[in-house]
């Protein structure tokens, strides 16, 4: 039996207007069982996600990129559902880095035939902890100057697509300064410079880059990286990144672990999944198989 889906559009994912009527049309073309609604603003859309959880729905929908899937997952963690849900996701952002874990579809007409589908994945969630309080996030959490670059990247003009993350990202480099962090993680820790951590539970971001290219979102653990700096080493590092071929680079620091604590400058900004959370310091644990993620 087909499942209901109960789907949330975020109108500002793609062009204006235009993703929840693509959604709609695309659903119905498969004859699918769903209830569709648009999202105002991010406390709106965890009110549709409890409405939905108030109706019963065991399968949520979310069109848009990977800021659309972080705030339906928070919300639906903060559910506490009794079993786990079912999360899909129609992709309309620029960047919808989580899917490409999984090959799917970059198209919404595309990615809704998966929807008619038996087929899912036990997912784990990331849960981080820190002045900002508590969030959870599906794909990648950046602290340093990956996460200082997503409010550049923000206000670049959307129409260069995944080009305006490297733009970001090479701006923001010039003035960020590398600090000393202790990272613990599991029962090895490292003290010393960095540039940036990363903590990954899916394997690209950025628009692309194959910043874990070992993680598994089914294994438990997070997929943990020290970027030691100077900055002058990023012109080297980075081509690797998105080939996912830097984790033996002499500058980047490797862990796999279930936990982490992070102490860092208080100044560090905090982003995952492409959203700005706050600063460090911060602490992080997984969450295994809090989620089934539609294929």
């Amino acid at each position: 039996m087909t499942a209901h889906w109960w789907v949330i559009a975020n109108p500002y994912s793609g062009k204006k207007g235009e993703v929840a009527e693509r959604a709609r049309a695309a659903l119905e073309s498969k004859s699918m069982s769903f209830d569709l609604a648009e999202s105002r603003s991010p406390n709106h859309l965890a009110e549709l996600v409890q409405q939905g959880v108030a109706a019963g729905a065991t399968h949520f929908a979310g069109v848009g990129g990977d800021g659309t899937a972080h705030l339906i997952v928070n919300a639906l963690m903060k559910a506490d559902l009794a079993e786990p849900p079912t999360l899909a996701i129609l992709p309309a952002g620029s960047g919808s880095d989580f899917i490409r874990t999984f090959a799917l579809p970059r198209r919404i007409e595309e990615a809704v035939d998966h929807l008619a589908t038996d087929a899912d994945y036990p997912c784990d969630v990331g849960l981080l902890s820190g002045g900002f309080g508590e969030r959870y996030f599906l794909n990648v959490a950046d602290i340093g100057v990956a996460a200082a670059s997503v409010g550049i990247t923000e206000r670049l003009p959307r129409w260069l697509g995944t080009v305006r993350y490297g733009i970001g990202f090479w701006l923001t480099l010039a003035r960020f300064p590398t600090a000393t962090v202790r990272l613990t993680a599991g029962k090895r820790t490292y003290e010393g410079p960095a540039i940036n951590v990363v903590a990954a539970n899916g394997q690209y971001f950025g628009g692309g880059m194959n910043v874990a290219p070992n993680a598994s979102v089914m294994d438990g653990m997070f997929d943990l990286q020290v970027f030691e700096g100077p900055r002058r080493l990023a012109f080297s590092i980075m081509p690797r990144v998105v080939r996912g071929t830097h984790i033996r680079h002499k500058a980047v620091r490797h862990f796999v672990a279930d936990s982490f604590r992070l102490e860092c400058d208080h100044a560090w900004p905090v982003e995952a999944d492409g959203e700005v959370l706050g600063r460090g310091p911060l602490t992080g644990r997984i969450l295994r198989n809090a989620l089934r993620f539609k294929i």
